[in-house]
């Protein structure tokens, strides 16, 4: 048996490629494909199916793609109501690849079509693809099927039923490997690890410890946070069919060809946007959180133009903004040359203490909570937009999140609203605790 992962660090995404006798199945595939593609040449592979855990929320996937290029069959649960020619499965189906029988669990709570795959080795349970269900230190959140029918209380009962009917009925040893690792929205605390066994779980994992079904759904649905603004876009373009990657063109642009309807997307790093940037960008760097900051604050139906470095750092971000959905790139340019300019002054969490001023942490609240500058205010980045009439725009302010890297975004949002008198403070309240 060939089995790997492909952990896809941005997304904290991990999609699968598994074989045997040189037929193969690929399992909760990203949007770019190549390089299941490559790993199959390489190892002689035949892609028979693609398999979709679920309507994933938190990524556009590469299953059309991948079968189109490939021949193969795509196979969803039979509850998940795509439009597009596919498998739908049951449980007590069976997948044959050479010897490997792979059978789906259905496991509904995440999502209700949501199926975990167990694989089969000479008889034998060996591993179980969890998809969104079982994360390592963590479940699925059961708030995302809202648009479907079903309340969080209902999700949040299906998921005790597949944890305790199903997988928690496996042997000990067999290997959990989920669809998400640490920093998935699809999860609250999912660990680092990107693997476990189900005895590890059993021990371990909060979510699977004694308690009463009413118990674990009053656990489950309190204190959820919102779900990012994209998540019901992108699960409505995978149950469509998301089209190729190659239909997303992007060309350069000079600054007569810019549409003056464009949303210019500043990719380059705090430094540089504070620097010199074209006035009225947004800056979200990709050298942080990109895909799911951008997808959670731009919007989805604007032409964009991206503003980078140099043509292959504009060609990475025209691929991570498809990723989740974001398909309205017009092209992009890598010089402010021809443009109005602008710059966002920074300040040194050292001299933001000798510098008495407004502050505003747009980190979360529970990160605000566990500590902060004093006399900071808290509104979280992804609230930012909604709440500008609530901060005074002639009154001097620093920005601030852990590190730089969100407090450089909230700043391009709050200078493109006509807040004039802003500053980034760099190193964030990781360099505030350090000069204390």
């Amino acid at each position: 048996m060939h089995f790997q992962q492909f952990y896809l660090s941005c997304l904290a995404h991990a999609s699968y490629l598994i074989a045997d006798d040189g037929e193969g199945a690929v399992i909760d595939p990203q949007r770019d494909v190549d390089h299941y593609l490559e790993a199959a040449t390489r190892l002689g592979i035949t892609i028979r199916y693609v398999i979709e855990t679920h309507l994933h929320a938190d990524f556009v996937s590469g299953h059309r793609e991948l079968a189109a290029r490939t021949g193969a069959e795509i196979v969803f649960g039979a509850r998940a109501g795509v439009e597009f020619p596919h498998r739908g499965v049951h449980e007590g189906d069976i997948l044959q690849l050479g010897g490997l029988q792979l059978r789906p669990l259905e496991t509904p709570g995440h999502t209700p079509e949501s199926i975990s795959w167990l694989v089969i080795e000479d008889g034998h349970p060996t591993k179980v693809l969890t998809g969104d269900t079982l994360f390592i230190g963590d479940v699925g959140r059961p708030d995302l099927a809202g648009g479907r029918g079903y309340t969080s209380d209902e999700m949040a009962s299906m998921l005790y039923d597949s944890l305790h009917t199903k997988i928690l009925t496996l042997p000990d040893d067999v290997e959990v490997w989920p669809a998400h690792g640490a920093g998935s929205a699809c999860g609250r605390n999912i660990s680092s690890d990107t693997s476990s066994t189900i005895g590890v779980q059993r021990r371990t994992n909060w979510a699977l410890q004694p308690m009463s079904r009413q118990e674990f759904v009053t656990a489950m649905t309190t204190g959820l946070a919102e779900p990012p603004r994209y998540f019901p876009l992108d699960a409505e373009m995978n149950r469509r069919g998301p089209r190729p990657l190659r239909d997303l063109p992007a060309r350069a642009l000079s600054a007569e060809m810019l549409d003056p309807l464009a949303l210019i997307l500043d990719v380059r790093d705090a430094d540089a946007f504070a620097s010199r940037h074209v006035t009225g960008s947004i800056n979200i760097g990709l050298d942080g959180s990109f895909a799911s900051w951008a997808g959670t604050l731009l919007p989805f139906d604007t032409p964009i133009a991206v503003m980078a470095e140099d043509v292959a750092g504009a060609s990475e971000a025209v691929l991570r903004l498809a990723r989740v959905g974001i398909e309205s790139v017009e092209g992009f340019i890598t010089s402010c040359d021809g443009l109005p300019r602008s710059s966002i002054a920074q300040i040194t969490a050292r001299a933001l203490r000798d510098t008495p001023q407004a502050v505003l942490d747009v980190r979360r609240r529970g990160e605000f909570d566990d500590g902060h500058v004093p006399g900071a205010r808290n509104i979280p980045l992804d609230e930012l937009a909604d709440r500008l009439n609530e901060i005074d725009a002639d009154q001097p302010l620093a920005v601030i999140c852990a590190a730089g890297y969100r407090s450089s975004i909230a700043c391009s949002i709050l200078a493109r609203a006509g807040f004039a008198n802003v500053v980034n403070v760099q190193g964030g309240t990781e360099e505030w605790m350090r000069t204390a």
